[in-house]
């Protein structure tokens, strides 16, 4: 039961964490979701939004964190 516990804390606090990032990248007004090559369609009653640039960008940008953790880790 206790490691359920942990779990539970550290889930917590990854997405108080992820919160509190999301607030900040919020307010320095970053163009991410509106680059070019993202895609936008507007139709009579729908919207589909496909943010194929931001996407990328941010794929690039974790494997290089990723990377360079699990380099520095050993």
């Amino acid at each position: 039961m206790a490691e359920i516990g942990r779990l539970l804390v550290v889930v917590g606090a990854v997405l108080l964490a992820l919160g509190a990032v999301f607030l900040l990248l919020g307010r320095t007004h970053l163009p991410l979701g509106r680059l070019p090559g993202d895609i936008t369609y507007r139709g009579k009653n729908t919207t589909v939004f496909f943010p194929l640039t931001t996407s990328i960008l941010l794929s690039i940008f974790l494997t290089l964190l990723f990377y360079l953790m699990g380099r520095f880790r050993r």
